[in-house]
């Protein structure tokens, strides 16, 4: 099976560094391809807007499964707000002196909400294969990315190592009856 992972087109908060996760802004206006992405016959999307607005454009034809388990993570407290806006914070602080690992005050802990982005893309998977689709897509958000390939792709570098920009993301093969038999491995990650 190939899979394409693509973080959504960009939001007034990403222009803006804001922590954007449960905020369900829509895309900027105008935006469009900015260059040829892999066809799906089907496309499993994050519900929120930005998301959704991405796969519209991007795969207008193809079946859209919604998947809440793809949704960016609840950055709690910090929601909505930039580095300016916290830095004077203690509670931000103390999580960034913790690299992230302790959960967001008032939202999600790093290990809860890679394991829901996890659940959700094996839940997608499994659905696309019973399905028959050889070909999918997933348009997510940059941390559901990161998490997903930090689990399957066995790579040294990490999570962060998975970062992508707004539009980009990852093309990459998994082999189905492996898969299905729970030997599951991401595999030709290239990114696009």
């Amino acid at each position: 099976m190939e899979i394409t992972m693509i973080r959504h087109f960009m939001t007034q908060g990403n222009v803006e560094k804001r922590y954007i996760g449960t905020t369900d802004e829509p895309l900027l206006p105008g935006q469009s391809a900015s260059f040829d992405y892999p066809a799906a016959g089907a496309v499993a999307v994050s519900p929120l807007r930005r998301c959704m607005e991405t796969a519209e454009i991007l795969y207008p034809d193809a079946g859209k499964y919604i998947c809440g388990e793809l949704k960016e993570c609840d950055f709690g407290i910090f929601e909505n707000k930039n580095y300016e806006e916290l830095k004077d914070n203690p509670d931000y602080q103390r999580w960034l002196d913790s690299g992230g690992k302790i959960p967001f005050p008032g939202g999600e802990g790093m290990d809860a909400f890679c394991a829901r982005c996890v659940k959700g893309f094996c839940n997608m998977v499994g659905q696309f294969i019973e399905e028959g689709y050889p070909v999918a897509a997933f348009v997510v958000h940059g941390g559901t990315i990161m998490a997903v390939l930090d689990r399957f792709a066995h790579h040294e570098e990490g999570f962060y190592h998975w970062q992508v920009k707004n539009g980009e993301g990852f093309s990459m093969k998994l082999d189905q009856e492996q898969w299905k038999s729970g030997v599951r491995r991401l595999t030709e990650i290239e990114r696009l």
